[in-house]
């Protein structure tokens, strides 16, 4: 089962390139509402200032992914670095953004299957060629999935959505809510594709994503929503596409969701590729 595909299906992922070059001295990151930051060091030595505590030095090349928006801060004498805001699709609600770490760290020598895109993205990054932006975004977008897919593989991010996309009994129920969320879907149903009783299914499933399966339902229903109206959709279309009966049904559980209607949430966003 492809693990990361329901998330990409659903949700428009988008990688924007802002900077790309050498840096020297103290950087503060450009913030977003809605979208996190890429970051690929091919070489020098990069620190990240923790305000807690000691800073962490990476004196190696590195991809640092900040699957959230927030503030961040590097120091160095000299590095060459790409830099890109990362928008996941459905602002912060795609639950694939959940099961990320607040910060995703791989050194480049352990993943040697990123080697070959780094060297297209920074062959990219530093001309001044035309298309040159497209290039680097679309770039930078495959060299995310496969990074995602290398930290899978690798087990060095697990847990919450992806922990139940592999388990034997929960994956074919997750699915089929990710495939469906319009459906009006029952415990017996979703019990029963998993082949579990209904107790087993429910305690099993909280076991594994600290939550129930109707309220990921309903997670997973809101953050569609979203991408939806990100996409344009009017909200009469998505109700029911996303299992609400009517517009104002849908506008009740976003509101009680997301703490406002979905008109207020669309106007707040910020697109990713604004710094």
């Amino acid at each position: 089962m492809d693990r990361l595909n329901p998330f990409f299906a659903r949700f428009t992922l988008s990688v924007r390139v802002f900077f790309s070059g050498h840096i020297c001295g103290t950087t503060a990151d450009h913030v977003t509402k809605s979208a996190g930051h890429l970051h690929v060091l091919r070489s020098g030595v990069l620190s990240i200032l923790n305000p807690a505590g000691a800073p962490t030095v990476l004196r190696e090349p590195t991809v640092l992914l900040y699957p959230r928006p927030g503030e961040h801060t590097f120091q160095t004498e000299g590095a060459d670095i790409v830099c890109a805001f990362v928008d996941f699709g459905a602002g912060t609600s795609n639950p694939l953004i959940a099961a990320l770490p607040r910060l995703l760290s791989v050194p480049l020598s352990s993943a040697p299957e990123l080697t070959p895109t780094v060297d297209l993205l920074f062959a990219e990054a530093f001309s001044q060629r035309e298309g040159r932006q497209v290039a680097v975004d679309r770039l930078a977008e495959y060299f995310l999935v496969i990074l995602l897919r290398h930290a899978l593989e690798s087990h060095i991010i697990q847990g919450g959505i992806l922990t139940a996309l592999s388990d034997k009994h929960l994956a074919s129920a997750v699915s089929s809510m990710h495939q469906h969320p319009e459906r009006s879907w029952s415990l017996e149903e979703l019990a029963h594709i998993a082949g579990m009783s209904r107790a087993r299914f429910a305690a099993h499933f909280l076991t594994i994503m600290g939550q129930t399966p109707f309220e990921y339902l309903v997670l997973w229903r809101i953050a569609v929503a979203q991408s939806l109206l990100r996409k344009g959709e009017p909200l009469k279309m998505i109700a029911p596409a996303v299992g609400y009966a009517s517009a104002a049904a849908l506008n009740r559980a976003f509101t009680l969701h997301m703490g406002m209607p979905p008109m207020s949430w669309l106007a707040a966003q910020q697109p990713a590729s604004i710094p």
